[in-house]
């Protein structure tokens, strides 16, 4: 199927923001849990500044990451099939059959914890611990989700060009 100019234009540029960001997320989940992360460490965020820019800069990646792959890159990639986009989690369950990310359920839980890295930042320290390192469990699939969506916008975009 040919795709139209500004759908693969959409398709590149959200394929180059994409790498970006599953790289940084990657460069700065290594640097903040580089050591066991723990509830005393995040109690020094006020006199750590480098801690507290690390503990930010992840909370808003894995956080951007997440809103560019099922916001904005699965939507065009769905219209780059031609497929009716539906509501964000119909749109998930479907790359989910189509075997582009594992679960639905999963990304629905990253998402309660982005939420939860946000908003229990200053109030509770023990769920944002808990949450971080769960949220540090889920950037290999993150990241997998990415190369995914990247893979299958190339695919289109060479299988438009015949």
């Amino acid at each position: 199927m040919k795709l139209d100019e500004s759908l693969a234009l959409r398709l590149q540029f959200l394929s180059r923001v994409v790498k970006k960001e599953a790289n940084y997320l990657q460069e700065t989940d290594a640097r903040l849990f580089a050591q066991t992360l723990n509830v005393s460490d995040l109690r020094r965020i006020a006199e750590d500044a480098l801690l507290a820019e690390r503990l930010d800069a992840f909370v808003s990646l894995f956080g951007r990451l997440q809103d560019t792959l099922a916001d904005k890159f699965l939507p065009a990639l769905l219209d780059a099939m031609a497929e009716t986009r539906g509501a964000a989690t119909e749109n998930l369950d479907r790359a989910e059959k189509l075997g582009w990310l594992e679960s639905t359920d999963d990304w629905l839980v990253m998402r309660k914890l982005r939420n939860q890295m946000v908003h229990e930042y200053i109030e509770d320290l023990i769920i944002l611990c808990d949450s971080l390192k769960a949220g540090h469990s889920f950037v290999k699939t993150l990241v997998k989700t990415a190369d995914q969506f990247v893979f299958q916008a190339d695919k289109r975009m060479n299988a438009s060009l015949r």
